[in-house]
């Protein structure tokens, strides 16, 4: 997966070429819903305690995304998008295990290219729910939610007139847990791809 970041760049410096050689003009889509797979690139949970213990466990998951939007203008659209994502890793004796469910208010800022290519870059912000487990020689637990902030790059492809694949790499700060004497950091590099249904109403 660490080559995606090089591929979309590929793909928005190349792809205009063939745009002029597409077949049709996608007719412009409004709305559309869609869903995303996220694949966290060293998700990092930032333990700091009261006595200066402290550590940072990063693992590689897998996340889960929905979302609904809004072409709002031919260069700016809007986005809803409610995303799941997980981690673990022993480490110290302890096992730590967090749970991540995200809801964010996306906005983008793109260029369409003969109706077929879409770079575009944007930013988020939202609230998530965490839940965080220590179990072993420390034993904490919370829950609680926090303001989430993202920023993403990447681009859109059309399909066809109705369905878009779409290439991106994101950003994400999830918030702070606060477990007794210790506050807890989340945060991750994200790629992701997903597909998105267009339609009018």
């Amino acid at each position: 997966m660490r080559f995606l970041p090089s591929f979309i760049i590929l793909c928005i410096c190349t792809l205009p070429a063939f745009a002029d050689n597409y077949e049709y003009a996608s007719q412009q889509r409004d709305n559309y819903l869609g869903v995303r797979l996220h694949k966290n690139d060293n998700i990092a949970f930032k333990f700091e305690a009261e006595d200066n213990l402290s550590t940072t466990l990063r693992d590689d998951r897998f996340g889960v995304g929905l979302y609904v939007g809004n072409r709002l203008t031919n260069h700016v659209k809007i986005e809803f998008e409610t995303l799941y994502n997980s981690g673990k890793e022993k480490k110290y004796n302890n096992d730590f295990s967090f749970n991540i469910w995200s809801n964010m208010l996306n906005v983008y800022i793109y260029q369409q290219v003969e109706d077929v290519v879409e770079p575009y870059f944007g930013l988020g912000v939202g609230v998530s729910g965490l839940w965080g487990d220590i179990k072993g020689i420390t034993n904490l637990s919370d829950a609680n939610a926090d303001m989430s902030w993202a920023a993403m790059v990447g681009v859109n492809f059309a399909l066809n007139t109705r369905v878009d694949l779409n290439l991106g790499l994101k950003y994400q700060n999830y918030g702070n847990i606060k477990m007794n004497n210790a506050s807890t950091k989340i945060d991750a590099t994200e790629f992701y791809v997903g597909a998105a249904y267009k339609f009018g109403l």
